[in-house]
């Protein structure tokens, strides 16, 4: 009799794995890619756009986009690209060329870094800007804005680590024929 592992192996169709790679290599590279370009965007566009305006503007407009990011589409990209990261290397582990999963646990480890610098430095520097909307702008700009540049250009740069090395892993995960 066979146990339900060996039932659902038996079930499974012989390109079920390779197909279950593929997907979840590609959502990967894609929520890697999207994250990447969105922290990139505020890099090179937004921030010094920002930076032109008065401490006023400056402030006002950061505390939107703090409240407007928080939406549904962001935090399923963000927050299931780890899934789909932990997939893919899952996915990946005993692919038949072993580049493959070294790329992607490559590019699942770039992503949990830009992960934690959002959590760990970006996230608290936008409560604190939001925690007191009476301090005075100069001030609330000059204790976010620097910090805040330096992380995002941080996380830019490793999203964009982590979508090269998830898109190397789709590549080198590719069946033979």
């Amino acid at each position: 009799m066979m146990h339900n592992a060996e039932q659902i192996g038996a079930a499974a169709s012989p390109g079920f794995l390779p197909a279950l790679r593929t997907f979840s290599l590609l959502a990967a590279t894609l929520t890697a890619g999207l994250m990447a370009g969105l922290f990139a965007a505020f890099a090179y566009a937004v921030m010094p756009a920002l930076a032109r305006s008065n401490d006023a503007v400056y402030v006002e407009v950061m505390r939107n986009i703090n409240v407007v990011i928080v939406n549904p589409l962001f935090m399923t990209l963000f927050m299931g690209g780890v899934g789909v990261g932990l997939a893919a290397v899952i996915t990946t582990w005993r692919a038949p060329d072993p580049a493959a999963r070294w790329w992607a646990l490559a590019g699942f480890a770039a992503y949990l870094v830009m992960f934690m610098i959002t959590v760990a430095a970006n996230v608290p520097l936008n409560d604190q800007l939001a925690a007191d909307p009476g301090q005075d702008p100069a001030a609330a700009r000059a204790a976010f804005e620097n910090s805040w540049v330096a992380w995002n250009i941080a996380r830019a740069v490793v999203a964009t680590g982590s979508l090269v090395a998830f898109g190397a892993a789709l590549l080198y995960a590719r069946p033979s024929k």
